[in-house]
């Protein structure tokens, strides 16, 4: 077991001996090490010379007695460690470069095909629970293979400390149940803005992993998606994201009201759907309103800003910090 660090089969059976018996003598240790004596001889002088049992004395027969193994073994211990990180990082270095030549040369290494609802719902799961830093989000209307309610997997990853940024269709928050369950996530800590539309659905982890769905599969009908890795196709999907993040209008989940005068939480959530473009009977339905109260409450609004027409309400409420 130790023969890593330098000690054969002879020297551990004899030092572990001496372990047991603090101290002996050489008739008492060979009654105790099944060795021959030449063997047991060796043995101690080896042991000797790495500090592991105390030097000999002058008399004609010294006690021997065993010293700390982790004064005696603990450079050995450390060059060993080193030498084992130099290695890992070796290894990782030559990973990295091997997975580099397979990309250049084998696109199947790139990117892999997922065909089936199931699958796919599948691969999403993973992939959020493998995340450990961030996950991103386009969230068209009409999902293909997870609802909102599906996905319980962003929940544990938002309380493990994963951040999320989703950006969501214009339409898919008109479709029933949506905008709760986005405000759902969103009280959990989930980031979310609106956007008319999306150029293609997709999920990305840690900008390391991308799924990215393709056209239904012609033989069965069902969705396929690609699962991208690190590449300049994947970089250029986390442009395409990080620049739709920028013009999309943040939507608040109708928690933690301001404290300035400005309109609370309720009034803010109906402002960032309006600015949204979401139509005032989606809202009223989101809401559980009437299409009148949500007019009404627009018009409050618009008294508070001041102003006394939609557009002006909407550049008050983003030059404000409203949203």
């Amino acid at each position: 077991m130790l023969r890593i660090l330098g000690l054969d089969e002879d020297q551990e059976q004899v030092y572990r001996a001496l372990l047991r018996v603090s101290a002996a003598g050489r008739a008492e240790l060979a009654r105790q090490v099944p060795l021959p004596a030449d063997r047991v001889a060796r043995a101690l002088a080896g042991l000797r010379e790495r500090g592991l049992v105390a030097p000999a004395g002058a008399e004609p027969d010294p006690p021997l007695r065993p010293l700390p193994p982790d004064v005696a073994l603990g450079d050995e211990l450390l060059r060993h460690q080193q030498s084992l990180d130099s290695a890992r990082r070796r290894v990782a270095q030559l990973t990295e470069e091997y997975r580099a030549g397979v990309r250049r040369h084998d696109a199947d290494h790139l990117v892999e095909i997922v065909t089936g609802s199931d699958a796919l719902r599948a691969r999403l799961h993973r992939l959020q629970d493998d995340a450990r830093v961030e996950v991103l989000w386009f969230c068209r209307a009409n999902p293909l293979a997870m609802s909102g309610p599906e996905n319980v997997e962003e929940f544990a990853a938002l309380a493990r400390g994963v951040s999320y940024r989703a950006i969501y269709e214009r339409d898919l928050l008109a479709e029933p149940g949506a905008l709760a369950d986005v405000e759902k996530a969103v009280r959990s800590g989930e980031q979310a803005r609106v956007t008319d539309l999306l150029p293609v659905r997709l999920a990305i982890a840690d900008r390391t992993t991308a799924i990215c769905p393709l056209v239904p599969d012609r033989a069965s009908g069902e969705p396929s998606a690609a699962v991208i890795g690190r590449s300049q196709l994947l970089d250029a999907l986390l442009a395409l994201f990080d620049s739709h993040w920028t013009a999309a209008t943040p939507l608040l989940s109708g928690v933690d009201p301001r404290a300035d005068g400005g309109p609370d939480a309720d009034e803010r959530l109906l402002l960032s759907l309006f600015v949204a473009g979401v139509p005032d009977k989606s809202i009223a339905s989101q809401l559980g309103l009437s299409r009148r109260t949500i007019q009404r409450r627009l018009a409050d609004l618009m008294t508070l800003a001041g102003v006394d027409t939609r557009p002006g309400l909407a550049y008050q409420a983003a030059r404000r910090g409203w949203l």
